[in-house]
C-alpha cells in the first residue's frame, strides 16, 4: 500500500514551498481591523474526493425535470432536445470559442454566427439580426435604448403583459439614462391598446409589446405598426420563437424590432443560464443595432468567407460613440439554437409548435371542467401557457405538487396579490396525454 499524505500535511508542505508557516502570513499586508471584519467559518478543509462526494450529496437534493413532470414556463420551457446539439456544441473548436475580435481568423465561428442570423431572420421574417444578446430580457432593453436613440424621444409605451422579469431589467437599464416608462394596462388577459392613439405623441420612441404575452395570450396586434409609424414611433415586438413556426411573423405585423428568448430552441434550462437573447430589426436600423453582425463576402481569390461588418458601431472599435456597451455574445447558445432550427426545418418546428398549442388545450379543458376550477382567460386566444383560477393558493398546489413529482406551475402571487388563486401553466411536446391526465387526478385533491 502506498501512503496517502492527508489533506493537512498536504497543506503544510505547500507553505513551506512558498516560505510561509501559516496561511495568516500570506494576509500579514491586510490590516487587522479590515481582516475581523471579514472572517469567515470555513469548514475544515477536503480533499477532492471527499469534496466530490459532498457535493455531490448536496446536489442529489434537487428536483430536476428528468425527474419531475414539468408544467413551468414563464420565459424558460422544458423542450425536448435532441442529443445532437450538445454533442455538437461540446466539441472543442466550438466549446472554447470566445466572440470574434480578431474575426477573419475564426471563419468557423463566424459562419456559424452568419447561419444563426439567416435561419433567425427567415423564423420571425425580419431583414437583419445579430450575433445574439444575452438573453431576452438584455435584447429588449437594447431594443428600447435604439429605439430612443433612433427617435431622439424619451418615453416608451411597455405593455404590463410583458414577462416580469423583462420588465425588471427594462427599468433596470432605462433607469439611469433618463427614459421614461409608460405602462399599458391588462383588459382580460391582453394590452389595453384601444386608446393608444391618445398616448401616441412626440415623446414616444416606441411601443414594446409581447405575445404570446406573460400569461400565454395572443395579442391582437393587427393595425399597430400603422398607427405607430404615423406617429414616428418604432414597433418593439417579443416573441416566443416557437410560437412564430405557428403564428404570425413580427414581419408578418410590421415590427421594426423584434426580439427573443431563444431558450426554446434547443438550450437547456439550466437554472436560468446561460440564455440566448435574439435580435432582429428592418434593414434601415442596422447601423443602430447593438452587438456583432456577421456578413458574407469573398477573399482575394473569390472565395467565399465571412467578416463582422460595420464594427465602427461597436465599442471595441468606437466605445465613447457605439450603439451599444455589449462585448461579447452568446455564441455557444447561438450555435445550439442554430443546430437545432437546422435539424427541425420549417416542417419540424411546426410539428413542435403545433404539439406544444394541442397539449395545453388539451389540458387547460380538462383542468376547466373540474369543479372549483376554472381557466382566468375563457375567451382569450392562448399559445402553451395559461392562468388558472385555483380553490386554494397556487403556493399550496405548488408546494404539494413537489410530493407528487409535479413541478405544477407558477404561483402568480409572487407578482401579485390578487393572484395568490392564480396558477400559470405552461405545456410543451414533451408532455404525454398520460401525465397530463395524472396531473388533472393531482389538482382533484384540492
Amino acid at each position: 500500500m502506498h501512503y496517502i499524505p492527508t489533506t493537512r500535511e498536504t497543506e503544510k508542505e505547500i507553505l513551506q514551498a512558498i516560505g510561509v508557516e501559516k496561511f495568516e502570513d500570506l494576509l500579514e499586508n491586510i490590516p487587522v481591523k479590515f481582516l475581523k471584519k471579514c472572517r469567515i467559518r470555513l469548514p475544515e478543509p477536503l480533499s477532492e474526493l471527499e469534496t466530490t462526494r459532498k457535493v455531490g450529496a448536496m446536489a442529489t437534493k434537487n428536483r430536476n425535470t428528468d425527474e419531475m413532470i414539468s408544467f413551468l414556463g414563464g420565459g424558460s420551457y422544458d423542450h425536448f432536445i435532441p442529443a445532437v446539439v450538445d454533442f455538437l456544441i461540446s466539441r472543442s473548436e466550438f466549446y472554447t470559442a470566445y466572440t470574434p475580435y480578431q474575426p477573419e481568423i475564426a471563419q468557423g465561428t463566424l459562419q456559424s454566427i452568419y447561419e444563426y442570423q439567416s435561419m433567425i431572420c427567415h423564423l420571425l421574417d425580419m431583414e437583419v439580426a445579430n450575433a445574439s444578446m444575452y438573453d431576452g430580457a438584455t435584447a429588449l432593453a437594447e431594443a428600447a435604448i435604439l429605439a430612443t436613440e433612433k427617435t431622439g424621444r424619451n418615453r416608451v409605451l411597455v405593455s404590463q403583459l410583458v414577462e416580469a422579469n423583462f420588465r425588471k431589467v427594462l427599468e433596470t437599464y432605462l433607469r439611469t439614462r433618463g427614459i421614461e416608462i409608460q405602462y399599458l394596462p391588462e383588459s382580460n388577459g391582453r394590452t389595453e391598446l384601444d386608446d393608444l392613439n391618445s398616448r401616441l405623441n412626440e415623446n414616444v420612441a416606441a411601443l414594446l409589446i409581447q405575445t404570446p404575452n406573460f400569461f400565454g395570450n395572443i395579442e391582437d396586434l393587427d393595425g399597430i405598426a400603422e398607427k405607430l409609424h404615423t406617429n414616428k414611433s418604432l414597433f418593439i415586438l417579443a416573441v416566443n420563437p416557437l410560437a412564430a413556426a405557428l403564428l404570425k411573423t413580427p414581419g408578418e405585423l410590421g415590427a421594426d424590432i423584434a426580439i427573443a428568448e431563444g431558450q426554446p430552441l434547443g438550450i437547456h434550462q439550466s437554472f436560468g443560464g446561460p440564455y440566448l437573447g435574439i435580435f432582429t430589426a428592418k434593414k434601415e436600423l442596422i447601423r443602430n443595432m447593438p452587438g456583432r453582425i456577421v456578413g458574407e463576402t469573398v477573399d482575394m481569390d473569390g472565395k467565399r468567407g465571412y467578416v463582422l461588418v460595420l464594427q465602427t458601431r461597436e465599442q471595441h472599435i468606437r466605445r465613447e460613440k457605439a450603439t451599444s456597451n455589449i462585448c461579447t455574445n452568446q455564441g455557444l447558445m447561438a450555435l445550439a439554437a442554430a443546430i437545432y432550427l437546422a435539424l427541425m426545418g420549417k416542417n419540424g418546428l411546426k410539428q413542435v409548435a403545433g404539439l406544444c398549442l394541442k397539449n395545453a388545450h388539451y389540458l387547460a379543458e380538462k383542468i376547466a371542467a373540474l369543479s372549483n376550477y376554472s381557466l382566468v382567460y375563457e375567451k382569450t386566444p392562448f399559445f402553451n401557457e395559461f392562468v388558472i383560477k385555483t380553490p386554494v393558493t397556487a403556493e399550496k398546489i405548488v408546494t404539494a405538487g413537489l410530493e407528487k413529482d409535479f413541478f405544477a406551475g407558477i404561483n402568480l402571487g409572487k407578482f401579485s396579490a390578487d393572484w395568490e388563486d392564480h396558477l400559470l401553466i405552461a405545456v410543451t411536446e414533451k408532455r404525454s396525454l398520460q401525465e397530463m391526465d395524472d396531473f388533472v387526478k393531482f389538482l382533484t385533491k384540492f
